[in-house]
């Protein structure tokens, strides 16, 4: 069905600390009114960025569309409100639908009501004008949509995402307590780099902080892989539209570097290396068993962004030791490297024993966590600044590094005030908790295994 290309709100959730950085990605597609909230990122745009935006937004879990704001202090007044809506507009008699529900009010004690309710009220909207209406189905419905509640203010929205966008579809292999996606491709974003160095994760565990890296330093969307998107079951579907969005590779580019990734677990490399040939990156990644402490030469010129364990979700022995080791590796080892590190607990932080230049709040899972960064240099502060002004008019040349010589396997709150809030629809890890079984569908296609 074509349609003229007319502006709509849309909301963009998110991973708490990733706001403006989704902010910059809507901005950089062409999104409009672009403002940011808590978990959120209101703007406009066509159908086109509509598509766009789930396709290429690296820091969304998912893209809501709102179709109807309205005040309400009861149940009664939801009800009545939403069957105002043209519903006809967005599901057929046909078609399946599924309510999920936010609240945040006083007023309102229990959102399973709310949603009950709305769903009355849509099923009353197509019985009392055709005398027939569509089916409740809770599992991969035809229409996902949502209802947000914040004081009294209501929106309803349609889920034009269907499952979280940071199941890109890539991963078919896991260690325990696997990083985020979003959040992955939000910690690499946050440090600038694009792929104009060397990326290195000594504790890389699956493989989630190296995928994402190449994926942006090709510039890759993440969306590439997914099988599907919940829009492509709207009735104002476009599949012409779809097809030119998807398929265009015009802003993909050239890496010159690699990504490096090492582990002290065997089992982690295997992980990492499946889901990085299911990703068609295995040119730009190389994987070797190896702990941190017997790093001696990494890849210049080169960043390091890494998740090392908590002592939280993954046990340690020495958890004092392992950050002791890292601050000295970092120091005696990975020279003229900037280094990023998420953790959880102060005292990890302080075994480093290095001055971070920078410090971000940002939510792993369910821990409110750190992310640090380090400059390292030798010698003066004064003489690693004209060591970088002179760098700046010699060419680097990519040095191999020692470490990956052997064999890899060798084994030692603006117009949308409903939306202000948390949005309790995620778990901590950016999951949903409706969340309906993924599909045995392969990817759409593997453009990147060249």
């Amino acid at each position: 069905m074509q349609e003229q290309a007319t502006e709509f709100e849309m909301i963009g959730k998110t991973l708490y600390g990733l706001e403006e950085i989704l902010a910059g990605e809507l901005i950089a597609i062409g999104a409009n009114e672009v403002q940011t909230g808590r978990r959120m990122v209101s703007f406009t745009g066509d159908k086109e960025l509509l598509y766009r935006a789930n396709i290429c937004c690296r820091t969304a879990l998912r893209i809501l569309k709102p179709i109807y704001h309205f005040k309400a202090k009861d149940a009664e007044t939801v009800y009545r409100k939403a069957k105002e809506v043209a519903w006809e507009d967005y599901i057929s008699l046909e078609k399946t639908f599924a309510i999920d529900s936010v609240i945040h009010s006083e007023d309102f004690n229990h959102s399973k009501f709310v949603a009950y309710k709305t769903k009355d009220a849509i099923v009353d909207y197509f019985s009392e004008k055709y005398g027939r209406r569509p089916s409740v189905r809770i599992n991969n419905p035809d229409l996902y949509i949502h209802i947000h509640i914040s004081h009294n203010d209501c929106t309803l929205s349609i889920d034009s995402s269907g499952e979280s966008l940071h199941k890109r579809g890539y991963r078919i292999e896991q260690t325990e307590a696997p990083l985020n996606e979003v959040l992955a491709a939000g910690m690499i974003l946050k440090t600038g780099w694009k792929g104009d160095s060397n990326f290195v994760d000594p504790m890389c565990g699956s493989g989630t902080l190296l995928i994402e890296a190449a994926m942006i330093a090709l510039n890759i969307p993440p969306g590439i892989y997914r099988k599907e998107f919940a829009f492509e079951k709207w009735i104002d579907f476009d599949r012409e539209l779809f097809d030119r969005v998807y398929d265009d590779d015009s802003n993909e580019r050239a890496f010159a570097f690699k990504c490096y990734g090492s582990d002290i677990s065997p089992t982690a490399i295997d992980a990492a290396d499946k889901n990085i040939r299911n990703a068609g990156l295995q040119k730009y990644v190389e994987l070797k068993v190896t702990p941190l402490q017997q790093y001696s030469d990494p890849p210049r010129p080169g960043i390091m962004v890494t998740n090392p364990p908590y002592g939280e979700r993954i046990s340690s022995r020495d958890l004092g030791g392992l950050y002791s080791m890292i601050g000295e590796r970092m120091k005696h080892v990975f020279t003229d490297y900037n280094v990023w590190i998420l953790s959880y607990k102060e005292e990890c932080f302080e075994k480093i024993a290095l001055r971070p230049s920078e410090k971000v709040k940002l939510m792993n899972g369910s821990l409110a966590c750190e992310y640090r960064r380090y400059e390292m240099f030798e010698g003066k502060n004064k003489d690693y600044k004209t060591s970088l002004n002179d760098a700046k008019t010699e060419p680097h040349k990519d040095k191999r590094p020692d470490d990956f010589k052997k064999d890899k396997y060798s084994r030692p709150a603006r117009n949308f005030p409903a939306y202000s809030k948390d949005d309790s629809r995620y778990d901590e890890d950016g999951n949903d908790f409706r969340q309906r079984k993924s599909s045995k569908k392969p990817f759409r296609k593997k453009r990147f295994d060249k």
